[in-house]
């Protein structure tokens, strides 16, 4: 039997305990890769969000609130939240390639142990992929509007490029969490056909 036509149940577990016993193929580690990248995507723009936060100047001047936020106020209190926020939902990428993004861990109440439908992972990343892009698109062609970079009191020189620089990757989330989910979906559906084949085998 060779690699491509294991099932879930004969084939161990040969990408550091990211497949589950039982449920569907092994994900490849180009995928595995890109789960990563996916999960680490917002982590530049929270770390400059918290540095504001920390009252680090980071190039806004005026009446702008990242000029004159202070640590301990509420605004700053709220991009430390959404930074944690966002970095959480970055790492929801990593189940589509580990155990728990395909059996529920046991801790959880009722459901624990059982297998996650599809579905249930499939959708919310799926939209999740598509919202992520929308804005990713936005934010290209809007970086620079009045409104925003454009703006007088925005940052310029060194600070506008830290900060450009530090915003890019969340272009990327949105095209490599669907490119993983993608392959979620197949994966799985792959792995009910497997099993299926399996069960209707005779002997």
């Amino acid at each position: 039997m060779t690699r491509a036509r294991a099932t879930a149940t004969t084939v161990p577990e040969t990408t550091g305990g990211t497949v589950p016993t039982g449920t569907s193929l092994p994900p490849p580690r180009w995928a595995i890769r890109l789960a990563h990248l996916a999960a680490l995507t917002p982590l530049p723009s929270s770390l400059w969000r918290i540095a504001a936060a920390l009252g680090i100047p980071v190039g806004f001047t005026g009446d702008n609130a990242l000029a004159t936020v202070t640590f301990g106020s509420w605004f700053s209190l709220y991009m430390i939240a959404l930074s944690l926020f966002a970095d959480g939902l970055g790492l929801l990428a990593l189940g589509l390639v580990r155990h728990w993004g395909e059996v529920f861990p046991r801790w959880i109440p009722l459901i624990g142990g059982r297998r996650v439908p599809t579905a249930v992972a499939v959708v919310p990343a799926g939209l999740g992929a598509i919202v992520l892009t929308a804005v990713g698109v936005m934010g290209v062609f809007g970086w620079n509007a009045p409104g925003n970079m454009g703006h007088p009191d925005a940052p310029d020189g060194i600070a506008y490029w830290a900060m450009t620089i530090c915003y890019l990757p969340l272009v990327a989330w949105g095209p490599l969490l669907a490119a993983v989910t993608g392959h979620y979906w197949l994966r799985r559906h792959r792995g009910r056909r497997s099993r299926s084949r399996n069960l209707h085998r005779p002997g």
